[in-house]
């Protein structure tokens, strides 16, 4: 009588992490807003800080004031920021 062998594991590498860009200082965070009809916002991130549970942003707005933000899932998107943008200046 044979003995049947269990198929073999095949290691899987996290898409997640695969697919998701570097976000650094200079990118542009647009964050949705929660209300009908609201504009979403958008800033410069300064910093990334990597917590152990999430990631945070200090931010600088339009209008020239900085805030620590942590979106929720899919409330906010990263553009990638250009060379011709981090020269800019902002009033």
């Amino acid at each position: 009588m044979a003995t049947k062998k269990a198929p073999a594991k095949k290691k899987t590498t996290s898409a997640k992490k695969a697919a998701t860009p570097a976000v650094k200082s200079r990118d542009l965070i647009v964050i949705d807003s929660s209300k009908v009809g609201s504009p979403a916002r958008e800033g410069e991130i300064l910093e990334v800080i990597q917590g152990e549970v999430r990631v945070s942003y200090r931010v600088q707005w339009p209008d020239g004031h900085q805030s620590v933000v942590a979106p929720a899932l899919g409330s906010a998107r990263i553009v990638p920021g250009s060379r011709k943008s981090a020269g800019r200046t902002r009033a």
